[in-house]
């Protein structure tokens, strides 16, 4: 149990510094805004992320009520989706770039919204959760609800700590970015190695 949570905390750890669109809508946000506001920004996302673990809680929790064939495919499927993800950093640029131009202004309760809205309606972070969270079940005797819930919120908990840690160091890390074009070499690589990892000890 422990190896396995001490094992997606690593990987949650790994994913939430790689660039994406929600860390670098944090860091913008900033970097334009201050950092109060990245962090009502960091706040919005990861209150739409109890809405997926929810979702996905119930959802697979029934699946594996009703036929574990089922969730063997779920799980098959989440290590395809993994390898994909894997394919798509790879093929991404490595450089990390974002824009500050163009960024309004606005109140923190604004931000708080659009980070909730912007998570819970982008339906990747729902396929992306249903491919994650089964591979780290750590129990046959504990509900599957729960544990799905304490994976969510070992994720949000990691998540909001490394996202939060970006909005409050955004100028420096803005421009340790801007100088040093390998971190994102480093972070897509890692990235990779996360999906991909993942992926084998589903398919091994």
């Amino acid at each position: 149990m422990i190896e396995t949570l001490i094992s997606f905390v690593l990987a949650t750890t790994t994913l939430a510094f790689s660039p994406g669109p929600d860390n670098i809508f944090v860091l913008t946000q900033s970097i334009v805004n201050g950092k109060k506001y990245g962090l009502a920004t960091v706040v919005g996302l990861m209150t739409g992320c109890i809405i997926h673990t929810t979702l996905v809680a119930f959802g697979v929790s029934e699946v594996i009520k009703r036929n574990e064939n089922l969730f063997f495919i779920i799980k098959l499927f989440g290590a395809v989706y993994l390898l994909y993800l894997a394919f798509k950093v790879y093929k991404s640029d490595a450089k990390i770039a974002f824009s500050i131009e163009n960024v309004q202004r606005k109140t923190t309760l604004q931000l708080f919204k659009t980070g909730f809205w912007m998570n819970v309606l982008n339906p990747k972070v729902t396929i992306f959760f249903l491919a994650f969270f089964p591979q780290f079940l750590f129990s046959k005797s504990m509900s599957t609800v729960l544990q799905f819930y304490i994976l969510g919120s070992v994720f949000i908990i990691t998540s909001f700590i490394i996202f939060s840690g970006i909005a409050i160091l955004a100028g420096s890390i803005s421009g340790y970015l801007k100088q040093n074009d390998r971190v994102g070499g480093y972070l897509k690589w890692a990235q990779i190695i996360v999906f991909i990892g993942i992926a084998a000890l589903i398919l091994v």
